[in-house]
């Protein structure tokens, strides 16, 4: 067994949970659909499609059939790491926003969707590493869909605040307004546009998607409202096998998607902070938080400056941004008792839900995808119930920029999942969700659990940070009102916030010991860690 120490300094009324196979997710009933599959003979990756699907439909507010998705998996003997994050439509570039939106990239509606992915992840995920067949995955989200389900509070929040943003949107109040508004706390919400969607993916594993019925719906709607998307873009998407990127700390190793995501900046933040010895100070003294805080700035100051689709990054590798020397160098910029404004440096050359599953034989799956936004675009395809992601939003129109708009190209990602192993062994799937919370989460929980041994559930339920633009900083209302004050005092601008959701973004941890897993999920969602 580690050596955490069990007692939870942070109020909570959850306790982790211990079991030889385990899925934790941001909904109970997904995760019930994940174990049901465990149940059945799957495995952990069946578990993790199975609640991936289930999530579509019972947090709409987070991911649809239409988001997109990445994955590390440990199959027993190596980690393997898949991109499933859409590409541009051929039509867009640089001129095309600029004849259509006065060169201003849009938020919502048709002119921000790319290709869909997660899809094609479920599939990929199965055809390599499955045990069951594949429609049997999407029977708990197919039942989900055609007989409803209760819809949990912190949805239903979520789901009222999107209304008055996304009710004009193409097919949005139809798909999501049922009675003209979000549905109630405990209301049953019947999704049977998505269930039909669902057993033609099943069917077709996928095929109905991409190249089908479902795919000239999608194209057909597109053409109906002025957007770009072809069935060629959709025909020619395909995910790919990627090589995770990794960094040591504190005796292990973390592991991240490569660029197009934003896990790098976790990366670079973690090697900056093993510079600084961090742990010589107490988990929630004002000298911990504050280094934590400058190492997550300079590591955004990079990341936003840099990183990209690694195709696109010509000027600056992803080696350049994670070399010892120059990390250490950034190290030097932070001064103990004063926040800085930090702008990029010059290396050397060289709405989203996580979900994560593991099981008796060893196999771990750290699972994200994402709409972004909450309800993504706002678009809903009539007919089908799949709500598109708005990823493209992310691109830049800086013709300079890595990240510029271009044609069947990946755009800057916030969506992370992450890994840790220790001598090149399994430690823990580990995730956390919420926009650029991501990065800031995964430092911030995995110091607490390495650095001052504190247990899964402890280091999910402690009061998080996080970095804005320039020198604002939210903090969460838990937050020791002493702890404020020192760092209002080193120059922080802080801002409380009461809303731990919808800021401070929701995590789900696996631990793997030698006689099975600890499991953890987050209080700021309705989630759940299940297993036996």
């Amino acid at each position: 067994m580690p050596s955490f120490d069990w007692s939870n300094p942070y109020p909570s009324i959850r306790q982790p949970l211990f079991a030889r196979n385990t899925v934790a997710t941001s909904q109970p009933l997904a995760a019930q659909a994940g174990l049901r599959m465990l149940l059945k003979g799957g495995n952990a990756v069946d578990a993790a499609i199975a609640a991936a699907a289930a999530l579509t439909i019972v947090e709409p507010v987070s991911c649809g059939l239409g988001s997109d998705a990445f994955a590390l998996v440990w199959d027993g003997n190596q980690l393997h790491g898949l991109n499933s994050s859409g590409t541009s439509p051929a039509a867009w570039n640089v001129d095309y926003f600029k004849q259509k939106h006065n060169g201003v990239f849009p938020e919502r509606g048709w002119d921000t969707v790319t290709v869909p992915g997660a899809i094609a992840s479920w599939v990929a995920l199965s055809d390599k590493f499955g045990k069951l067949p594949f429609a049997d995955l999407l029977e708990p989200a197919i039942e989900l869909a055609a007989r409803g389900h209760m819809v949990s509070p912190v949805v239903q929040k979520k789901w009222g605040n999107a209304i008055p943003i996304l009710q004009n949107q193409p097919g949005f109040a139809e798909a999501f307004m049922p009675h003209g508004r979000a549905p109630h706390v405990g209301e049953n919400f019947v999704f049977a546009d998505a269930a039909e969607s669902l057993r033609k993916i099943a069917e077709t594993k996928g095929e109905a998607f991409y190249r089908g019925e479902l795919a000239e719906a999608i194209v057909n709607y597109a053409k109906e409202h002025g957007g770009a998307m072809t069935l060629a873009d959709l025909a020619g998407f395909k995910p790919e096998w990627v090589t995770p990127i990794q960094k040591d700390y504190a005796g292990h190793t973390v592991h991240e998607i490569p660029p197009n995501g934003q896990g790098i900046a976790a990366l670079i933040a973690l090697g900056i902070l093993d510079k600084l010895d961090v742990a010589r100070f107490p988990a929630d003294s004002v000298e911990a938080q504050h280094l934590q805080i400058e190492a997550m700035k300079l590591a955004f100051a990079d990341t936003y400056k840099w990183v990209a689709d690694e195709k696109y990054m010509t000027q600056v590798s992803v080696k350049d941004l994670l070399d010892d020397a120059y990390l250490t160098e950034r190290a030097k910029m932070i001064d103990l008792q004063k926040a800085n404004r930090f702008s990029y440096g010059t290396p050397p050359k060289g709405g989203t839900i996580y979900l994560t599953a593991a099981d008796e034989s060893g196999m771990m799956v750290s699972f994200i995808q994402s709409n972004y936004m909450g309800f993504g675009s706002g678009v809903v395809v009539p007919g089908t119930g799949i709500s598109l992601q708005n990823r493209g939003h992310s691109f830049n129109l800086s013709a300079t920029h890595p990240n510029c708009v271009a044609p069947n190209k990946r755009p800057f990602h916030t969506i992370i999942p992450g890994f840790l192993t220790k001598d090149g062994q399994p430690q823990m799937s580990f995730g956390v969700m919420g926009g650029n919370m991501q990065p800031q989460g995964h430092v911030q929980t995995l110091i607490r659990m390495l650095s001052y041994n504190q247990q899964p559930q402890a280091a999910c339920d402690a009061p998080r940070w996080k970095v804005n633009v320039g020198m604002s900083v939210d903090v969460e209302d838990a937050m020791a009102p002493d702890l404020r004050a020192a760092l209002l005092a080193r120059g922080h601008k802080i801002e409380n916030i009461a809303d731990s959701y919808m800021d401070f973004g929701s995590g789900q941890f696996i631990w793997k010991t030698e006689n099975g897993y600890i499991a953890a999920s987050d209080p700021r969602r309705d989630g759940q860690a299940v297993g036996y």
